[in-house]
């Protein structure tokens, strides 16, 4: 199919285009999917301007949780080149003195030696409780973490204390704007994608049911139907 509409996809901390997969194969008939690699740079500037050196002049844009935040960032540095945005299961605040020594204590038992500790720690902030014994999802995650590596995860959580609160810059996004979250999200819950559908104009809220912090996996049909939506409306 010709005339595609190009579509840049921002993974989440220790994930990589794995993430995304679900999507890519629905939507892939009549978007153009990218994803770009968010392990190189150890900030949200850094971050954004490497994915948008390797996106096309336009092109929609859609990230979850870290990629999220990448995301906001991109709408602050090249607004112009972005025809629709999708934020899924993230914030626009930064972080929390609780989720910075979060992350300083997941960074030094990876600096121990022992990044493969990581992963389980973080999985119940990753996935709905029912699903802790779906074996292939969870595999899936570890698989990602791993690909990532000690490094990559390192460079990502760095970015993470470090960004700003971007909350001021909501009013400012002019694109048709798709917020999604899981219900039961317990990393960015659902009132903090509440907040940034509400500040934002013209932004659709969609709230998947029975599901955590990653959606595009744990959801696949249902967030599916949303982004379908959002890129063709």
């Amino acid at each position: 199919m010709t005339n595609k509409i190009p579509l840049l996809l921002l993974p989440g901390l220790l994930c990589d285009g794995r993430l995304w997969a679900p999507q890519i194969a629905a939507l892939s008939e009549r978007a153009e999917p990218i994803v770009a690699d968010l392990t190189r740079d150890d900030s949200m500037t850094g971050m954004a301007r490497g994915a948008l050196a390797m996106a096309p002049p336009r092109f929609a844009l859609a990230g979850l949780s870290m990629g999220g935040y990448v995301a906001q960032e991109i709408m602050r540095q090249a607004p112009e080149r972005v025809v629709k945005l999708a934020l899924l299961d993230s914030s626009a605040r930064a972080d929390t003195p609780e989720q910075t020594r979060r992350r300083r204590d997941l960074i030094a038992l990876s600096a121990r030696g022992q990044f493969r500790g990581v992963s389980p720690r973080l999985l119940p902030l990753f996935i709905h409780p029912d699903r802790f014994g779906d074996t292939a999802l969870v595999e899936t995650i570890a698989a990602m973490a791993d690909a990532v590596g000690a490094e990559g995860f390192r460079r990502q959580e760095t970015a993470l204390m470090n960004r700003p609160d971007l909350r001021a810059d909501l009013a400012r996004i002019a694109v048709p704007t798709l917020v999604l979250c899981g219900r039961e999200d317990v990393l960015t819950p659902l009132p903090l994608a509440e907040e940034m559908a509400t500040a934002i104009p013209g932004a659709r809220l969609e709230i998947i049911e029975h599901c955590g912090h990653l959606t595009t996996l744990e959801r696949p049909d249902e967030t599916n139907r949303a982004l379908d939506e959002w890129l063709w409306d």
